[in-house]
């Protein structure tokens, strides 16, 4: 029995949820989750304009530039960029006031957010 997993993202609806502290939506698509370490695959999106205020997660989490430009709390990076966020020191990140921007989102283990206070 093959462990292959094939997903035809192109196929798959954008699921919408919202950023808690500021009721903004952020679109996802889930690819794969690991049921033994917990990490997770997704493609997320981020409206144009939208930020995910300052945050923490207690996994480390990557994510790799499709289109748009991601906006963080130290940079801006463009498609074919990858950027990796280690465990525990707060963040922030989402998509530049220009246009949306869409990412492949790894975790290495379970993912949680964890909002600051402001």
């Amino acid at each position: 029995m093959s462990d292959l997993v094939v997903i035809d993202t192109n196929q798959m609806p954008w699921e919408e949820r919202v950023i808690e502290p500021t009721g903004d939506p952020v679109f996802r698509k889930e690819l794969f989750a690991d049921p033994d370490t917990g990490m997770q695959v997704r493609i997320v999106r981020y409206p144009a304009g939208i930020l995910n205020p300052r945050h923490t997660h207690p996994c480390a989490h990557g994510m790799y530039v499709l289109e748009g430009t991601l906006v963080t709390h130290e940079g801006s990076y463009g498609p074919g960029t990858f950027v990796w966020f280690p465990e525990g020191p707060a963040m922030e990140h989402g998509a530049s006031a220009e246009s949306d921007v869409t990412v492949v989102f790894i975790t290495n283990k379970p993912f949680a957010i964890h909002y600051q206070p402001k």
